[in-house]
């Protein structure tokens, strides 16, 4: 039996649809790994005695970092797994931070939904928020997914 896709369609979004993710806890492993992958080695990140006097208190994730996690926790649920056709749109706006230890997840609400002249796609823009173990957000989303259609 061949396997089938678990991702939602255009149609099976409506608006106001909220999607939580699970939680995740972000390590120092894991900024250690996006530092070697990414390049950035800013000292906000990796230097721990320069960070320990600041307004921190300490390190602090990379914010892409934090979005990375944040779109494989909606990818893990299967929502976009084969429905999915583009990412078009990104709007980012960073509001607090993400120290080693805390836990984040994802809260993803359907905007708003649009046709397209092809009848296979529809445009769905969705509010993406990611919220630490406070359900304080830190950062806030606007993502625009060209999405299939059943046919």
């Amino acid at each position: 039996m061949a396997y089938k896709m678990r991702g939602m369609y255009y149609e099976d979004f409506t608006e106001a649809d909220v999607i939580v993710t699970a939680g995740r806890t972000v390590t120092e492993s894991d900024v250690v790994a996006f530092a070697g992958i990414s390049g950035d080695f800013n000292p906000l990140h990796t230097d721990d005695e320069f960070m320990k006097n600041s307004q921190f208190g300490g390190r602090i994730a990379h914010g892409l970092l934090v979005v990375s996690i944040a779109t494989g926790l909606i990818n893990q649920l299967g929502v976009f797994e084969g429905t999915n056709l583009a990412l078009l749109n990104m709007n980012i706006k960073y509001t607090g931070v993400v120290q080693f230890g805390d836990t984040i997840h994802l809260e993803l609400k359907t905007k708003e939904k649009k046709e397209t002249s092809k009848p296979n796609k529809g445009i769905i823009t969705y509010e993406a928020n990611v919220l630490n173990q406070r359900d304080e957000t830190v950062v806030e989303m606007e993502w625009v997914l060209m999405m299939k259609r059943k046919q």
